[in-house]
């Protein structure tokens, strides 16, 4: 009897663990599938936006008749906005529908390539990267920081501990414009320290990269200035 008794609580225990296994197995085949198809969508929008892009640099070609200028190295004049019409605003590239795409940062050495929101939420870094701060704009004089998650897997910023100093980073903007940035500082600092985000950059354009270090205690920044 009490051997029958131990063998029905065993069969229990072994269906309970049998029914664990398999919703952590669907839990994890989810988040899988889920971000297998954020990375298509990011590179389906990626190839979009970059034929937008080259949409935009032909028809101004073809307005102005005049040779477009070196994108790796561009001047350090303020660049014109897309559709810069009297009485009428420009429109951003959109991702999934709802947020406002700034440009595509690339950077080789860790093969990453990534959509660039316009705005830092709880809910666009879980799609891509964002910008957190911006003293005049993507591209433009001053410093810019842009933020990702750091994931395991190596998605968004899960790589950046892989950079060193005099890596490049590549950030095309709205308008075309493509700029070659050189990484100069890379140093790990606590969530409360700020200074990264408001500072002097002497009139050159920077960027700046956060993400939270491997084990989320403190933040990983990257200072990268106009090559």
């Amino acid at each position: 009897m009490e051997e029958k008794k131990y063998g029905k609580v065993l069969t229990i225990i072994l269906i309970i663990v049998v029914i664990g296994v398999l919703i952590l197995l669907s839990f994890l085949g989810f988040d899988v599938y889920k971000k297998f198809e954020n990375k298509k969508e990011s590179e389906e929008m990626i190839a979009e936006f970059e034929n937008s892009i080259l949409n935009i640099v032909n028809d101004n070609q073809d307005n102005t008749n005049t040779e477009l200028p070196n994108v790796e190295a561009p001047s350090t004049e303020n660049n014109n906005n897309i559709n810069e019409n009297p009485g009428t605003t420009p429109t951003k590239p959109q991702y999934q529908g709802k947020y406002n795409m700034e440009g595509i940062i690339e950077i080789p050495a860790i093969n990453l390539k990534y959509t660039i929101l316009e705005k830092a939420t709880p809910s666009s870094i879980e799609v891509a990267v964002a910008i957190m701060y911006s003293e005049n704009g993507l591209n433009k004089p001053g410093n810019t920081v842009i933020v990702g998650h750091n994931y395991r897997n190596g998605d968004f910023f899960g790589n950046n501990d892989r950079l060193k100093v005099g890596d490049k980073v590549y950030i095309t903007d709205n308008s075309g414009t493509k700029i070659k940035y050189n990484i100069y500082n890379i140093y790990e600092t606590s969530p409360d320290d700020s200074d990264f985000i408001v500072r002097e950059t002497n009139g050159k354009r920077e960027i700046s990269l956060s993400t939270c270090t491997d084990n989320s205690k403190g933040r990983l920044i990257i200072w990268a200035v106009e090559e």
